[in-house]
């Protein structure tokens, strides 16, 4: 096991950065450290659960403006959205629900608890100004919560002595802008960083059944984020992270009757703000975070409101994780939540604890063993665990690893699931059902290698399985309901990174996903295939990155879809040491293809801009 003081300072810079990087050692040890899995630092290679890392230079490359967009090139993900940039979107890993994946922004926990389901409002995300994402694929959250099937951690800003920072501006079809900026570094105890971005468009006609009008429906982002931290001393830190997203979209369809029409826009508004402390004692580390949520969000009907909804959640977590010996540590910790709507006066609590042990039992031997206990206010007391190893060989010019994980899971359903069903619009059978809780569990096996040249193949088996789903009556429209039974997603993933010569990088993704619903059939909106090809080259200054996207056999509402194949192109030309020139075409070959049975998706959509960075 890493050190105790070197697994702290990585920790503590990737999680919540709020600790300066002492040495070059230090950032080189940071491309080979991930903290997805536990919450705490550990080399990726003794990890047994399935991570997938993007960097900034994978983001940089593609340059996709929407984070949804950015992360479908990823294996196991696959998303789908109600139109353009903005509007509703959802995000499923190895194919389940979106929200059983948890997105943490430099660890603020952005689930609005005044949606359907308590989730991240993806829709709303830009990628500008993000370093790192690292993906928890699996049911395998426990740290995070008994819900948490997948975990998305995301990063901003970087570590670095001095003052740094960069301005963009890029322009392109459906007359979209996208200015950010960022500025950050240090000033004695203290490090600072600041970003805000800003993107509009006029977005296309997003409603299928949209014919007549055939309006734009466009799409406003105004996003600010804050992080400080201060050290008082060698032991205790101190640190503070606020955000503060605005959306303002237009779509179609809304409206019941007389009132039914297709001019319809949103406005979102989301602040987050966390305060940290971290203190460490010897061997000992100590983590303790305050965290508030503001979410409002109103629906206008030809510009007269018609829906507001506003709410809150609050967090307290703790997190603890000490030495045990030479090779092995503990990790414990509990949290506790309370989630209002207080639009309509419903809230709950949930307190939750858990504890992890982590050994290297023999030589590149990695085990671990965990267990959470929740009690929510209203579904009760539940128990779930995690078990995971590892084992690493040698070879002659690189290292095979092996591993295995299993974690189970229960999500209780969520206030505005339960109150529906309690109020006025709900009828039966919807009104004479009585939700309750949805239980999951998943496992996997999976076998790498890697070289010492830094290319690496991995394929993985995974097999998830989910009790007693929830989900709306598109049927007979009478609130939600109870899929008695079992849904699986089961498949195969297979990732490769190769280089190809100095110039040229091959990344590759495959997903195999077979699913069905509790009646046997094919799960809505899950791909059987997904695959991602991309290549990059670069000769001298510049760089050309191209990334295919292959999509099939998977149906909708009313049936099956059309396979589709997408391809995305960009390239960048370094001016100087300080100014980047770059360019893309999304949907480059203008396919026409659908995510969602009753939504258009965009043409072929050319992107030009400049980065300014010091």
């Amino acid at each position: 096991m890493q050190c105790h003081k070197i697994s702290l300072a990585i920790s503590v810079a990737l999680s919540s950065p709020f600790v300066l990087a002492e040495s070059s050692n230090f950032e080189e040890s940071v491309e080979n450290i991930v903290v997805v899995s536990s919450r705490i630092a550990m080399p990726l290679r003794e990890v047994a659960t399935s991570i997938s890392v993007v960097t900034e230079e994978d983001l940089a490359q593609r340059g996709y403006v929407s984070f949804v967009e950015a992360l479908r090139t990823q294996v196991a993900i696959n998303t789908s959205s109600s139109g353009g940039i903005g509007s509703v979107s959802s995000l499923r890993v190895r194919g389940e629900e979106g929200y059983r994946t948890l997105v943490r922004i430099d660890g603020v926990d952005i689930s609005d608890p005044t949606g359907v389901q308590v989730q991240p409002q993806l829709a709303h995300l830009v990628s500008s100004n993000i370093t790192r994402v690292e993906i928890l694929r699996g049911s395998q959250g426990l740290v995070y919560g008994a819900d948490a099937g997948g975990v998305i951690n995301v990063s901003t800003g970087r570590q670095q002595e001095g003052m740094f920072g960069s301005v963009t501006a890029e322009a392109g079809r459906y007359k979209s802008r996208n200015l950010s900026a960022e500025i950050g570094g240090t000033s004695g105890s203290l490090e600072y960083y600041i970003s805000a971005a800003d993107y509009s468009t006029e977005g296309f006609n997003a409603r299928v059944s949209d014919t007549e009008l055939a309006d734009n429906d466009g799409y406003d982002n105004t996003t600010i984020h804050t992080r400080l931290a201060y050290k008082v001393s060698d032991n205790l830190h101190l640190g503070l992270v606020a955000r503060t997203n605005d959306g303002e979209g237009e779509f179609d369809a809304c409206g019941f009757g007389d009132s039914f029409t297709h001019l319809c826009s949103s406005d979102f508004h989301q602040d987050n703000v966390r305060f940290h402390a971290e203190y460490e004692h010897g061997d000992t580390n100590h983590q303790v975070a305050l965290v508030k949520t503001l979410v409002e969000r109103e629906n206008f009907n030809q510009g007269i409101a018609s829906f507001l909804t506003k709410g809150f959640a609050e967090r307290l977590e703790y997190i603890g994780n000490a030495e045990i010996g030479d090779n092995s540590q503990l990790v414990w910790g509990f949290d506790w939540e309370k989630e209002v709507i207080s639009t309509a006066n419903q809230g709950r609590i949930q307190k939750g604890y858990y504890v992890e042990y982590q050994s290297e039992v023999l030589s590149d031997t990695f085990l671990t063993a965990g267990a959470r206990y929740d009690d929510n206010e209203d579904f009760g007391e539940h128990l779930s665990y995690r078990l995971s190893a590892a084992k690493l060989w040698s070879l002659a010019e690189g290292e095979l690893k092996l591993r295995t994980s299993y974690g189970t899971g229960f999500r209780a359903p969520s206030v505005f699931e339960v109150e529906y069903n309690r109020g006025p619009f709900a009828f039966a059978p919807a009104s004479e059902t009585q939700l309750k809780e949805e239980q999951s569990k998943g496992y996997e096996f999976g076998v790498g290698y890697t070289n010492d040249q830094g290319s690496s193949y991995e394929i993985v088996y995974f097999d998830q399985k989910i009790e007693d789903s929830i989900f709306f009556d598109l049927s007979g429209f009478s609130g939600y309901l109870q899929d008695i039974g079992t849904s699986f997603s089961e498949g195969l993933e297979v990732i490769i990174n190769q280089s190809l010569a100095d110039e040229l990088v091959l990344t590759a993704n495959y997903t195999y996903n077979d699913t069905e619903d509790t009646s046997g059939e094919q799960r809505l909106r899950r791909p059987k295939h997904l695959a991602n090809i991309g290549l990059s080259y670069s000769l001298n200054r510049l760089q050309f990155t191209a990334n295919m996207r292959f999509v099939r056999d998977f149906t909708d509402i009313g049936g099956e879809l059309p396979n589709y194949d997408l391809v995305d192109i960009s390239a960048r030309y370094q001016v100087d040491d300080n100014l980047l020139l770059f360019a893309r075409i999304e949907n480059a070959f203008d396919t026409e293809y659908q995510d969602l049975a009753a939504f258009n998706t965009s043409g072929a959509a050319l992107n030009a801009g400049l980065k300014y960075h010091f």
